[in-house]
């Protein structure tokens, strides 16, 4: 069992990770989790844990890791973003087949008020790029 097991264990934070290194070369032969840094994602800081001091391998095992994070949780982010245009999609069918006027009218006002918000955005992150575009052709 022990040979399958990798050389580090992250446990998965709201921010980052926990790092924990994975030793099961001990006289009971059982699973030991030793922390030795914690990871936050979202600037890529690692703190060694406690005295630790971490070595190379700690430290490329802990990038490699991160790595594969943030690229995972942007995959993520885009998967919930084609989410949300199918449910945006649902909603228009369900407005036009199912809705009752009730129903309606307590959804009406909030629907529109964030899609009129994300309108915005989006029609300004479009012409800022085309602008954008526009200004490097020349």
């Amino acid at each position: 069992m022990s040979d399958d097991l990798p050389d580090y264990y992250f446990r998965i934070r709201e921010n980052g990770a926990a790092v924990f290194r994975v030793d099961t070369e001990n006289r009971q032969r059982r699973i030991e989790l030793d922390q030795v840094a914690v990871v936050n994602v979202k600037n890529g800081e690692v703190k060694p844990h406690g005295d630790h001091q971490l070595s190379e391998a700690d430290i490329a095992a802990i990038q490699e890791w991160l790595d594969q994070r943030v690229a995972l949780l942007a995959q993520r982010d885009m998967d919930d973003i084609h989410r949300a245009v199918d449910y945006l999609n649902i909603t228009t069918q369900w407005v036009q087949s199912k809705a009752r006027d009730d129903q309606l009218e307590e959804v009406t006002d909030r629907l529109l008020l964030a899609m009129h918000d994300l309108r915005t955005l989006l029609v300004r992150k479009k012409s800022e790029r085309l602008l954008s575009d526009d200004d490097s052709s020349d």
